[in-house]
C-alpha cells in the first residue's frame, strides 16, 4: 500500500484484520518509495521485499504522486500485470478517468467510516484473492 497518511495506513492495517484477510501488508510512503520496493532498490535491495500480488495506491503522495507511480507501473513489462487499485479520498470524474486511462484496474473512494472501510477490503480480498485468476509469475512470493 502506497499512502503517506500513517492514519490511512494504520487504518487499512485494521480493516484488513477486521475483515479476516491474511494476506501480508507492506507500506511505503510515496511513489518513488513504491518503485524502490518493486524494483528492490535502496533500502528493499537487502531486506524483504517481495513481489506484491496487488498495489494499493492513493493519488495525492509528496515526491512521487499515485498518478505518476501509477504510469511507472504499467510502462515497466515486468511490473504492468500487477493489479493496481486507486484507493483515495478523491471522486473526482478527471482523476477515475486519468487512473483507468493509465492501466488502472479499479477505482475507489476512500471510504468514510470503518466499518464501509472494512468491508470494501473485505470485498478486495475476496476478489482479487479467491476469485480472478492472475498471471503465473515465478517471482511471486506473497500476495501483498
Amino acid at each position: 500500500m502506497a499512502d503517506d497518511d500513517p492514519d490511512d495506513r494504520e487504518l487499512a492495517r485494521e480493516a484488513m484484520v477486521a475483515s479476516r484477510l491474511r494476506n501480508p501488508l507492506y507500506f511505503v510512503g510515496d511513489g518513488e518509495e513504491l518503485l524502490d520496493f518493486l524494483h528492490r532498490r535502496g533500502k528493499y535491495a537487502e531486506g524483504i521485499a517481495p513481489r506484491p500480488g496487488l498495489i494499493l495506491l492513493d493519488l495525492n503522495m509528496p515526491r512521487m504522486d499515485g498518478r505518476e507511480a501509477l504510469r511507472a507501473i504499467k510502462a515497466d513489462p515486468a511490473l504492468r500485470t500487477i493489479p493496481t487499485i486507486v484507493l483515495t479520498t478523491s471522486n473526482a470524474d478527471e482523476d477515475v478517468l486519468a487512473c483507468y486511462s493509465l492501466g488502472a484496474n479499479s477505482f475507489i473512494t476512500k471510504p468514510v467510516t470503518f466499518d464501509r472501510l472494512v468491508e470494501v477490503m473485505g470485498a478486495l480480498g475476496a476478489y482479487w484473492f479467491n476469485t480472478v485468476d492472475l498471471p503465473a509469475d515465478s517471482t511471486t512470493a506473497h500476495r501483498t
